[in-house]
C-alpha cells in the first residue's frame, strides 16, 4: 500500500498526474454506472491534484466521460484543496466555472488547513466544504478542535454548502459531529477504503434507511 501523499507527488513531477487523474475519473464513473445497474443510484467523488485545475481540456474531458457512462452531472463531485487554488486564482476560478456550468457538484477538500480568504471563499461555485481529518481525530477530547469544526459547519451552512467531516474514526467523532448538524461523514469507523467488488458486497449488507450518497 503506497499512500497518496507519497505517489501523488511523483506523478507531479514525472507528468504523469493527467493520465492518472483521467483513468480515475474514468473508474469512478463507469464503477457509479454499474453500481445504478444494479439499483443503488449513488454519487462519487474524485480528488484533483493541484495541476488539475490549470487543465484547461479538464470540463471536456469530464462532459465526454459523463455521456459515455450515461451518469448524470450531479453523479460526480470533484474535489480541489484551498491550496490549489491559490496557485493560480483566476484560471483556478475560469476552470471551475465551466465545470459548474456542467452541472458537476464541486467541494473544497481539507477545509481548514488552506489560506483562502472568506471573501474569496464565497465567490467560488462550489457545492460542499470537507472539515479536515486533522480537526476530526481530536474531536472528542480537545475543546479546541470541537470550536473549530462547529464554526465550520456553521460556516458552510450559512454559505448554503453541505459539510462533510473526514476522518470518523470512532461512534464518539460521528455522535459530536450529528449534534453539530454535519450533513455527512467518511472515515474508518464508516468503512476502510474498498475496491469496487467490495463495496458492491458491502452496500448490499447496510440496512437500507443508512444508505447514503459515497
Amino acid at each position: 500500500m503506497v499512500p497518496p501523499d507519497e505517489f501523488i507527488p511523483l506523478a507531479e513531477h514525472s507528468g504523469l498526474i493527467r493520465p492518472l487523474t483521467l483513468h480515475m475519473l474514468e473508474v469512478a464513473l463507469r464503477s457509479r454506472a454499474a453500481w445504478a445497474r444494479t439499483g443503488h443510484d449513488l454519487h462519487v467523488a474524485v480528488n484533483l491534484s493541484p495541476n488539475g485545475l490549470l487543465d484547461v481540456t479538464l470540463p471536456e474531458v469530464v462532459e465526454r466521460l459523463l455521456a459515455q457512462t450515461g451518469s448524470a452531472p450531479a453523479s460526480l463531485t470533484l474535489e480541489i484543496t484551498e491550496s490549489s487554488i491559490m496557485a493560480d486564482p483566476s484560471g483556478s476560478l475560469a476552470t471551475l466555472e465551466r465545470l459548474h456550468a456542467l452541472g458537476v457538484k464541486l467541494s473544497i477538500d481539507d477545509f481548514g488547513t488552506g489560506y483562502s480568504s472568506l471573501g474569496r471563499l464565497r465567490r467560488l461555485p462550489i457545492h460542499e466544504v470537507k472539515i479536515d481529518r486533522s480537526f476530526v481525530q481530536r474531536l472528542t477530547h480537545d475543546h479546541r478542535d470541537r470550536a473549530v469544526v462547529r464554526s465550520a459547519v456553521q460556516l458552510g451552512h450559512a454559505l448554503g454548502l453541505e459539510v462533510v467531516a473526514e476522518g470518523v474514526e470512532d461512534a464518539g467523532a460521528l455522535e459530536l459531529l450529528a449534534r453539530e448538524g454535519c450533513d455527512l461523514v467518511q472515515g474508518y469507523f464508516v468503512s476502510r477504503p474498498l475496491a469496487p467488488d467490495a463495496f458492491t458486497e458491502w452496500l448490499t449488507g447496510q440496512p437500507v434507511h443508512e444508505r447514503r450518497p459515497a
